[in-house]
């Protein structure tokens, strides 16, 4: 029977999500890994095949995290306007108060093509996808109040906020006027 280990996978997956936030896949190296983990490489190696793999299982972790988090906020009771006005007002604060300027894990992997395998895709569409589904879920319940206009489809208005989200999120990385940012979800919220 093998020794049985002495470290916490969720601990060790967390601290590498933290690492390929960070540095993005190509710029993290195993050492980088093991740094922050506190396992040696064959420890590292053992327990989760190869770099890969870890990367793999941090971008399911940021889902369960960050991801989720953002969508339960959706998910919450009030009007629709401050529901995804929030959501927007949430990452810029986010964004801006990170001092390595991260952005969304999801987003990183989704633009950057060493790490970009199938299966970081698959990971990747199905938090595009989750989001979308909230959005549009959103979008369908203002439009049968009447808080937002029903003149086009809801998943066309979903995908069209959705998308002034995720640029809101690049920019927000590498700019530190906030009123910019701002207009932006002014913007997106007014053509709701």
């Amino acid at each position: 029977m093998g020794r049985p280990r002495e470290f916490s996978d969720r601990a060790v997956v967390d601290a590498a999500m933290e690492v390929f936030w960070e540095k993005g896949y190509e710029a993290t190296s195993t050492q980088d890994l093991c740094e922050r983990t506190g396992l040696g490489r064959g420890s590292l190696y053992n327990a989760f095949g190869s770099k890969h793999r870890l990367y793999e299982e941090a971008i399911r972790r940021y889902a369960e995290t960050r991801a989720e988090a953002q969508l339960a906020m959706l998910a919450e009771p009030g009007s629709v306007r401050a529901r995804l006005r929030d959501l927007m007002l949430g990452v810029i604060d986010a964004d801006m108060a990170d001092p390595g300027r991260r952005g969304c894990l999801a987003l990183n992997a989704a633009t950057e093509s060493s790490g970009r395998t199938e299966a970081v895709a698959g990971l990747v569409r199905r938090q595009f996808t989750d989001l979308e589904q909230a959005l549009q879920r959103l979008v369908e319940i203002g439009q049968s109040t009447g808080e937002l206009s029903a003149d086009r489809p809801p998943r066309q208005v979903a995908r069209a906020f959705q998308s002034a989200y995720y640029g809101l999120r690049v920019l927000a990385k590498v700019t530190d006027d906030r009123d910019a940012l701002l207009d932006v979800v002014e913007g997106a919220v007014a053509a709701l």
